[in-house]
C-alpha cells in the first residue's frame, strides 16, 4: 500500500525569515493522523532568509539529520562542532543525553534550503555525537546511502535500524529498491516529478509505503528525492 502525503496538506508556517513545511506534527502544528511514520518522526522542509536562522536550542534522545539542498547552512553546537554546510552535505547529530545547537544562513543575501529529519533512536541516553559528510558528488541514476545503522557503504551511522538514501534521476530514468519483509518505506520528493510504483509525486510530496516488496521509482522529469527504508 502506498499513501501519498501531498505537499499542500503539510503543516505550513511563514515567519518572514523562515518558510517551513512540516510533514509530521511539529511545534505549533499538530495533526493526530500524521505524528510519525515508523521511526521517522520529523521531515521539515525549511527555507531561511539571508542572515537569519535558529538560535541555540536544546535536543535530547533524537537522531537529527540535516540535508542541504541549496545555499549555505552554518552550524554550531555545545559539543564544539562548527560547520558551513553546502548543497549535498549531510549532517547527523545524535542528541542522546542532551545537546544545544544553532543553525543560521551563512549568506547575508541568498536563502538556504534544507531538510531537517528526526529519527527516533533505538536506545536512549547515548553519548552525544556529531558527524558530517558531503554527498554532492553522487552518481545520478542510483540510490546513494547517506545514513544507516552500521554506517555501511561510506554512509553516516545512526542509532536506529533505518537506511536513508538520496537520489537524482534524469528524466525517464528508473531505479528499483527492494523492501525486506516487515519493513516500510517513505519517499520524499524534493525536486522534479516522480512515480513510485505508478503513483505520481510532485515537489514536497511524500509517500508512505507498507506491504510492498519492491519499489520502482521513475522520473517523469529530472528529480531529486530521499528514500527511507524503515524497520
Amino acid at each position: 500500500m502506498i499513501t501519498i502525503r501531498r505537499s499542500e496538506d503539510r503543516g505550513h508556517a511563514n515567519h518572514g525569515w523562515l518558510d517551513t513545511h512540516h510533514t509530521f506534527s511539529f511545534a505549533d502544528y499538530h495533526d493526530p493522523e500524521h505524528v510519525k511514520f515508523r521511526s521517522l518522526r520529523v521531515i521539515n522542509e525549511d527555507r531561511v532568509s539571508g542572515g537569519q536562522g535558529f538560535g541555540r536550542h536544546p535536543h535530547r534522545d533524537m537522531e537529527i539529520i540535516s540535508y542541504v539542498v541549496s545555499g549555505i547552512l552554518e552550524h554550531q553546537d555545545s559539543m564544539g562542532s562548527r560547520a558551513l554546510m553546502k548543497a549535498g552535505d549531510v549532517q547527523r547529530i545524535s542528541a542522546g543525553t542532551g545537546i544545544q545547537h544553532s543553525e543560521y544562513n551563512a549568506s547575508p543575501v541568498e536563502p538556504v534550503h534544507f531538510l531537517q529529519i528526526w529519527i527516533l533512536p533505538d536506545q536512549k541516553g547515548v553519548k552525544p555525537e556529531y558527524a558530517e559528510k558531503s554527498f554532492a558528488g553522487i552518481q545520478p541514476g542510483a540510490l546513494n546511502l547517506i545514513a544507516s545503522k552500521a554506517g555501511r557503504e561510506g554512509s553516516i551511522s545512526i542509532h536506529q535500524d533505518a537506511d536513508v538514501y538520496v537520489a537524482k534521476l534524469h528524466a525517464m530514468a528508473t531505479v528499483n529498491h527492494d523492501l525486506a519483509a516487515g519493513r516500510s518505506g517513505w519517499v520524499q520528493l524534493i525536486e522534479g516529478s516522480l512515480t513510485v510504483n505508478g503513483k505520481e509525486l510532485r515537489p514536497g510530496d511524500g509517500a508512505a509505503i507498507s506491504g510492498e516488496d519492491r519499489l520502482q521509482l521513475t522520473a517523469a522529469q529530472d528529480s531529486h528525492f530521499l528514500l527511507f527504508d524503515l524497520n
